[in-house]
């Protein structure tokens, strides 16, 4: 069994360059999951559907998530629905951004 608790930690090293907080705390992951012994589900949103990053960070979460311990799979879905606003960072994130 994947500690989905050590994934969601892992995927605070991903950092969205242009904000530069983590896509974490930036509310950009929606869903982390294990969906069959050894692999992996996270969905997760862009701060715009125009991102420049998305393959980047869409990219840099699998990293993330498959060095987790147990991971073998990962499979990460963007998704736009619902779409992100600043009400899904976390505390920390807003007040490093002063909003």
């Amino acid at each position: 069994m994947i500690d989905l608790d050590e994934v969601r930690e892992r995927l605070k090293e991903v950092f969205d360059p242009e904000i530069g907080i983590n896509v974490v705390d930036l509310g950009l992951i929606y869903v982390i999951e294990e969906t069959e012994q050894g692999t992996v589900h996270v969905e997760m949103t862009m701060t715009t559907p125009g991102c420049p990053a998305h393959d980047t960070l869409s990219q840099s979460v699998e990293w993330a998530a498959a060095h987790a311990t147990g991971v073998s799979m990962v499979y990460v879905d963007v998704v736009w629905d619902p779409p992100w606003t600043p009400e899904c960072m976390s505390e920390e994130a807003r007040a490093q951004l002063r909003i």
